[in-house]
């Protein structure tokens, strides 16, 4: 016989005899094997654009109208004595900072083009990340301070505003410049004719594996972990004060509304911000090939995009802080809507006078 199998070649009902290749060294031995190599490859997430710019234009109206109308309460009727007031304006102005540039990322994801240039491109991708670490920032100053003059009444009614004016300005300093890897790591090949941005800029790779994971750890510890067991500890112990234990509280009013508050806190901040910390340092080892893993890499980059707009969600949620939150608040609403209403009552009756 001849040195391949012979088979009965019945391609096109023939009789003749065919011999067959031998086998091709290195190749897969089965298709179970050539499905596993395509699966590593990483997928095209084709959605993400959809949900970016669905997401991003049901924020955009609340988160406009409800900061706005905070920031103009809380600038101009609030009490000077309430507690928490710098940092909620703070809030504010990160969260419609942010709202503002949302426009602009759903022009984007609707026409899949960036016509504005690299600068501004770049700025609103910053202020993305600038809004949700200031958010955090901002979050964990408001427990610790509910929680601090819980517990020390006497000290609060000594706390000046300006410590707070400084401890934003603290903030401010600190995240903005640790936010500014973010556009680095993503605009270093954009030109400034370039139609791409925001989710489809390309991530800067490092050399070095270990330095991969140390910064991601170290910006996972100081702008998730830290501000997490802070909140935490400063809503257990709120809670553990109206329950009896140590409590040096004029009444029980303050530490529900303190209990109220840090407790909001702390639900926006695992809905908003744990997700896509959870999420954020796999996709930073899969983008830098420190994961190989098929099945992580395609659940990492898969779950990114809804984390990523859990995150943005921050912009309607953080008023209910000054809503629902802050007595003072709720009576300034109540008392100018009244008068809205009896303005347009006292308009009516002297218009249906005149007709008279």
């Amino acid at each position: 016989m001849g040195k391949y199998p012979i088979k009965p070649n019945s391609c096109n009902g023939s009789t003749g005899m065919t011999r067959t290749p031998p086998p091709v060294p290195n190749a897969p031995s089965s298709p179970i094997m050539m499905h596993s190599n395509w699966t590593c490859s990483d997928p095209n997430v084709t959605y993400k654009s959809t949900l970016y710019a669905a997401t991003y234009t049901i924020i955009f109206i609340p988160g406009l109208l409800a900061n706005s109308a905070a920031l103009w309460v809380l600038c101009r009727f609030i009490s000077k004595k309430n507690k928490a007031i710098i940092f909620m304006i703070n809030l504010a102005v990160a969260d419609l900072a942010h709202v503002l540039s949302l426009p602009l990322r759903i022009y984007y994801y609707i026409n899949r083009t960036w016509p504005f240039g690299r600068f501004l491109c770049l700025l609103c991708f910053y202020l993305k990340y600038l809004n949700m670490y200031a958010s955090i920032c901002f979050l964990t100053c408001i427990s610790i301070q509910r929680y601090f003059f819980l517990y020390q009444p006497f000290k609060a009614k000594n706390w000046k505003r300006r410590y707070d004016i400084a401890i934003s300005a603290a903030v401010w300093l600190f995240v903005g410049a640790a936010c500014s890897p973010f556009p680095i790591m993503r605009g270093f090949r954009l030109q400034n004719n370039s139609k791409t941005c925001f989710a489809d800029l390309e991530v800067r790779q490092i050399e070095s594996k270990v330095a991969t994971v140390a910064m991601t750890a170290t910006a996972e510890l100081f702008g998730f972990i830290g501000p997490l067991i802070v909140i935490v500890f400063c809503t257990w112990k709120t809670k553990i004060s109206l329950r009896g234990f140590r409590i040096p509280l004029q009444n029980n009013s303050e530490g529900r509304k303190a209990s109220r508050m840090v407790s909001t806190c702390a639900i926006v901040f695992f809905v908003c911000f744990a997700p896509y910390h959870i999420n954020f340092f796999f996709y930073m080892m899969v983008k830098e090939n420190v994961i190989t893993d098929c099945l992580l890499r395609r659940i990492t980059l898969h779950t990114q995009p809804f984390c990523l707009t859990l995150a943005s969600l921050d912009c309607c949620l953080d008023p209910i802080l000054y809503f629902f939150m802050t007595s003072e608040f709720q009576d300034q609403i109540s008392r100018h809507s009244s008068m809205a209403i009896r303005s347009r009552l006292m308009s009516k009756e002297s218009a249906s006078s005149v007709k008279e």
